[in-house]
């Protein structure tokens, strides 16, 4: 759906070039596709189309919202921050600019402030199931189980809502099992699993919430199983999710959990020394150029940093 609602603002763009809303809805499906996803996607190319947006409206809430989520993809946290704050000085009820600061900051481990962001959001969008899902996912990491159960419930209202209003899309189910699986409704998690799956059975979000809620059933095997097949397309923010996520508790000690997040620490070390292009031009070529590559890949560290897209092979094109 992300790629459809690309090309529904790319057309809207088409037909008025100066509706900065379409612009900044470009970014935004961008930067969701790479770290979500995994596309390919330049962050200089995402940033130049949110920057497009500003150019047409200078107070869109909307287009710094989408450049603090490409900011953020691209390992720039400060900066993502700073334009998230910027989209709600601008517009304190932003709904995108809630969501997307507090996953941010999720992201970042302040969970005291994702909680005030998720409930503002829920509070701008009253039809919106993510905010209290995601909202009740975070109170229980920090203890506060009653407020959590509270938003659990809500979020399962809403995302029944979206489900009769769209069957045809997965999210509402994708975030319901997890729901329903910390609220201990194990053959309801169940029945909203199956359905997730049944309509988006290769969608890379679909297989990972549904790994969470059958870790939280107490299903290791069957978690990790369908993190293996997520992680075949994940997105640049894989190894936070990995490594934050409170509904991946209960398999962080498993021996497949350990060397699937050596596996994606080691592709991303790989990559690491193809997003900067301006080194590539200033690292002599030859053996030094290759030694600098390679200490690049052994440094410590590479792997927490999300990163710019392009492919191995490119890198390994220039290594004469």
């Amino acid at each position: 759906f992300l790629r459809l609602a690309r090309q529904m603002f790319v057309r809207a763009a088409e037909l008025d070039p100066s509706f900065a809303r379409a612009y900044a809805g470009i970014a935004n499906c961008d930067a969701r596709l790479v770290g979500w996803y995994g596309v390919r996607i330049p962050l200089d190319e995402i940033l130049a189309i949110a920057g497009r947006a500003l150019e047409l409206d200078p107070r869109l809430a909307e287009a710094y919202a989408a450049r603090g989520e490409a900011l953020r993809v691209g390992g720039r946290s400060d900066e993502a921050t700073a334009a998230f704050e910027k989209a709600l000085e601008l517009d304190p009820n932003c709904f995108e600019a809630n969501l997307a600061y507090a996953r941010h900051s999720r992201g970042i481990g302040n969970l005291e402030k994702s909680v005030g962001l998720f409930t503002r959001a829920l509070e701008v969008q009253p039809a919106d199931y993510q905010a209290p899902i995601l909202l009740e996912s975070i109170l229980r990491a920090l203890g506060r189980n009653d407020e959590a159960d509270k938003y659990a419930r809500l979020g399962l209202t809403r995302a029944e809502e979206a489900l009769r209003l769209h069957p045809e899309g997965s999210r509402p189910a994708q975030l319901g099992c997890g729901a329903h699986a910390r609220l201990g409704h194990r053959e309801e998690a169940i029945r909203w699993i199956e359905r997730a799956l049944w309509i988006d059975p290769d969608d890379a979000q679909a297989q990972y919430n549904v790994a969470c809620a059958w870790s939280l059933l107490g299903e290791p095997e069957k978690a990790l199983d369908m993190l293996e097949t997520w992680a075949e397309r994940r997105g640049v923010l894989a190894r936070n999710w990995l490594e934050r996520d409170p509904d991946l508790i209960p398999i962080r000690s498993h021996p497949r959990y350990a060397k699937l997040l050596e596996t994606i620490s080691l592709q991303a070390r790989r990559a690491y020394f193809l997003r900067i292009p301006t080194a590539r031009r200033t690292v002599p070529r030859g053996k030094k150029r290759w030694a600098w590559a390679v200490a690049l890949f052994i440094s410590p560290g590479i792997g927490d940093r999300p990163l710019e897209f392009e492919s191995l092979q490119a890198g390994l094109d220039h290594r004469s």
